[in-house]
């Protein structure tokens, strides 16, 4: 296996109406091989401390309790090297077949049923990401927050997280375990947080990516859920905020090309 060194950069700038807590999604998960990382918030000038919360996937939350009008995030890390293959919980093999806030598995069961009968595996994984990639089509600003895989499939469009979202609809409806990690995606254009679909077969969780926006091989995860309502890069609790800036980054020394043939997991 090719080493990898992988660069990434966020930088978001809100601007705060009232007293707020606010939890950042956006630092590489925990366990990758970091060779370095930097992390700075400052909020009108002065620079503020975070807590971080880790949950069981290694996601790590950054929260802060803030009352001002300015606050800047700044985020760069150096991966040099592959995580370790995603583990298999047994809880996990039961929470990621229900039916969730965004992946109407149960609605979409009759769909799932007839498209995909027989299928199972790598070819089921590989049927699901070509329906789903003919079928939709990639459209900035397209969809809503609240819309869910049976808004997506009815409406033909979304961006990442609603491609992703349908994909674990689908499976969950098969009997497979599904969900959805947040990455960091080198090559993809336009740069930003992506979101790809995980499945559980053959023993192990496998990336499925409709979207094909970016080869699999170099995705870097930052967090990992149920569906967008448990890997949201933002989450404000209190007063509104206004998202005033966001960049992205996200590069790898060894580019691969990705023909969507291999099962490839998260490393």
């Amino acid at each position: 296996m090719v080493r990898m060194k992988r660069t990434v950069t966020s930088a978001l700038d809100l601007t705060l109406s009232g007293p707020v807590k606010v939890i950042f999604s956006i630092a590489v998960a925990e366990g990758a091989p970091l060779a370095t990382e930097e992390l700075s918030f400052v909020l009108d000038g002065e620079e503020v401390g975070a807590k971080e919360l880790v949950d069981p996937h290694g996601s790590r939350l950054h929260v802060l309790e803030v009352s001002g009008q300015q606050l800047g995030m700044r985020y760069r890390a150096v991966v040099d090297g592959q995580f370790s293959p995603a583990r298999v919980d047994d809880l996990d093999l039961v929470e990621y077949l229900r039916p969730s806030r965004y992946c109407e598995s149960d609605t979409l069961g009759p769909t799932a049923a007839s498209e995909f009968a027989g299928l199972e595996d790598q070819a089921l994984l590989a049927a699901v990401t070509e329906w789903v990639a003919d079928r939709l089509t990639y459209a900035a600003g397209s969809s809503l927050p609240t819309d869910g895989a049976v808004r997506t499939f009815l409406g033909r469009q979304g961006v990442c997280r609603d491609f992703a979202h349908l994909c674990i609809a689908l499976l969950r409806a098969l009997n497979v375990p599904a969900r959805l990690a947040a990455v960091f995606a080198p090559g993809l254009s336009p740069m930003e947080y992506h979101a790809v679909c995980e499945a559980y077969v053959n023993g192990a969780w496998y990336i499925v990516d409709a979207t094909r926006l970016a080869p699999r091989q170099s995705l870097l995860r930052v967090s990992t859920g149920r569906d967008a309502a448990d890997t949201a890069f933002l989450t404000n609790l209190g007063a509104p905020v206004t998202l005033s800036g966001l960049e992205v980054s996200a590069v790898v020394d060894n580019f691969d090309t990705d023909d969507g043939s291999q099962l490839l997991a998260l490393r």
